[in-house]
């Protein structure tokens, strides 16, 4: 046993905020071995930071398993300012503050999760689907947009008062189940519940939350979407004019001819719908009776509705009633992890599959790299 393989041990435990190795982040400091005790001193990012035990517990297994080390000794400091300075241009790697990231040449896929109406489950969806995404080992952020009527942080189980950490002019976002998220609520003062803002406040506040919250590198970025077609999806439109849109309805006509809408505004916009997703669709009971409590087609009169000879637009999934998705996303522990067995949380599974099989393509990108 030497201190050389004790290092190595610690410096690949990850950050849970950051999600990269500590080594790589310059957290590792002193690491000595007298005897069968190996004494580890790193540094959190700031004072109080909220995964300080997290790390400092990992920071203890990774040194207990080298071999030959019987006790661990931890101490715990924090960065200095020119630390802080040098980590943060390290994360931005070359990219300007308060720059969008997200923009035509990312390779991140930018997906909106819209609908016509609320109340179709469209948020509990996003959240299940953004999960399913995470266990398939994606990185996935989750920006929750509908500002009004935020719910992201409550089904993901991110406790209330949890605001992201801030390292300098950086914005850490909450992760939870493998998913990084930001919502509005995540910064309203103890007491408040109503956000009462028009137009320009919307704006800025969306803008904010691509531009200021630092997820660093994501797989696939979903943006839960407020119901309708009014101030953020037109603001959404403008600054992200190449994402992508799922368009979620329920099987009932009244909703079914609202979601059209939305997929033909963003159509307008520039942004491409990639297929339909009926939720509250029809159930079985145990003894196989089958209940379509919202009737049924209106996810194919959706996405017939929205083909075009160019570009035909496909049900991508078709998802149950079900109490279980309705009892995880009032406990925070979504369905596809809590019950994978259940239809629901079958259903969303395939569609996180059907997600990943219809990824953006690379044409008409900058990538980046140089020929040699």
């Amino acid at each position: 046993m030497t201190a050389e393989q004790v290092r190595r041990a610690v410096e690949a435990v990850t950050d849970p905020e950051l999600r990269r190795p500590i080594g790589e982040l310059d957290m590792v400091r002193e690491v000595t071995v007298r005897g069968s005790t190996a004494h580890v001193a790193i540094v959190l990012t700031i004072v109080g930071c909220p995964a300080a035990n997290r790390i400092e517990s990992d920071v203890r297994s990774a040194a207990a398993s080298v071999p030959g080390v019987d006790d661990v000794d931890v101490s715990v400091g924090v960065m200095t300012p020119d630390e802080r300075k040098a980590l943060t241009e390290k994360l931005r790697a070359g990219r300007p503050a308060r720059q969008m990231p997200f923009g035509p040449d990312s390779l991140t896929r930018v997906i909106l999760v819209s609908s016509g109406k609320g109340g179709v489950g469209k948020s509990t969806l996003t959240a299940n689907l953004a999960v399913a995404l995470a266990e398939r080992g994606l990185a996935v952020g989750l920006v929750d947009a509908d500002v009004h009527g935020f719910s992201i942080p409550g089904l993901l189980g991110i406790p209330a008062g949890t605001q992201p950490t801030r390292i300098d002019d950086l914005m850490l976002p909450p992760v939870a189940h493998g998913v990084k998220t930001i919502s509005i609520g995540m910064f309203l003062r103890d007491g408040e519940s109503v956000v009462a803002w028009r137009g320009p406040m919307l704006h800025r506040t969306v803008q904010q939350f691509l531009t200021d919250v630092f997820f660093g590198d994501l797989d696939v970025l979903l943006i839960d979407m407020p119901p309708g077609t009014g101030d953020i999806a037109i603001s959404i439109g403008q600054i992200l004019p190449h994402a992508e849109v799922l368009v979620v309805t329920t099987p009932q006509t009244a909703a079914s001819d609202v979601a059209i809408r939305s997929g033909l505004v963003a159509r307008q916009t520039g942004q491409r719908v990639i297929g339909v997703v009926e939720n509250m669709a029809a159930f079985a009971l145990p003894d196989g009776t089958v209940i379509d409590l919202f009737g049924s087609g209106g996810g194919a009169e959706v996405a017939k509705a929205l083909s075009t000879p160019a570009e035909p637009i496909a049900l991508l999934a078709s998802i149950p009633l079900s109490p279980a998705l309705r009892e995880g996303g009032d406990a925070g522990m979504p369905v596809v992890l809590e019950d994978p067995s259940d239809a629901a949380a079958a259903a969303i599974d395939a569609l996180a599959q059907r997600v990943v099989t219809k990824g953006r393509g690379l044409a008409g990108r900058s990538l980046p790299f140089a020929p040699a």
